[in-house]
C-alpha cells in the first residue's frame, strides 16, 4: 500500500472518529436541554428523563438544530413558560460547548 493510500485510510478514519464525537456531543446537548426544559416545566425527574428522551429523539428529524428548537420551543409554550427563543438558544450553544469539552477532552 502507498503512502498515499495510507494518509487517506487516516483521513477517512479520523473523519469517521470525529463525526461520532459530534454527533455523542450534540445527543449530550439535547440530553441536558431535555433536563433543563423539563425543570422549567415542573416536571418530576422521572418525567425529565423522559423528556430528555424526547428531545434526543427530536433531533433524528431533520439535520440541523431547528427539530430541537422546535420541540422546546412548542413544548415550553404549551406549559405556559415564558422564555424568549434568544434564551433558548443561548442553552442551546452553552450546552453544547459544555457536551463538546466533556466529549473532546476540553
Amino acid at each position: 500500500m502507498s503512502s498515499f493510500d495510507d494518509r487517506a485510510n487516516a483521513q477517512e478514519t479520523k473523519f469517521v472518529l470525529d463525526a461520532a464525537k459530534e454527533f455523542k456531543a450534540e445527543a449530550k446537548r439535547n440530553k441536558a436541554l431535555g433536563h433543563w426544559a423539563a425543570s422549567l416545566m415542573g416536571k418530576t425527574d422521572a418525567e425529565a428523563d423522559k423528556y430528555a428522551l424526547e428531545v434526543i429523539m427530536a433531533d433524528m428529524e431533520e439535520a440541523g438544530d431547528d427539530d430541537v428548537f422546535r420541540k422546546l420551543r412548542s413544548d415550553l409554550t404549551a406549559a405556559n413558560c415564558e422564555i424568549t427563543d434568544d434564551a433558548i438558544r443561548a442553552r442551546m450553544a452553552l450546552e453544547l460547548t459544555a457536551a463538546r469539552e466533556a466529549v473532546y477532552g476540553s
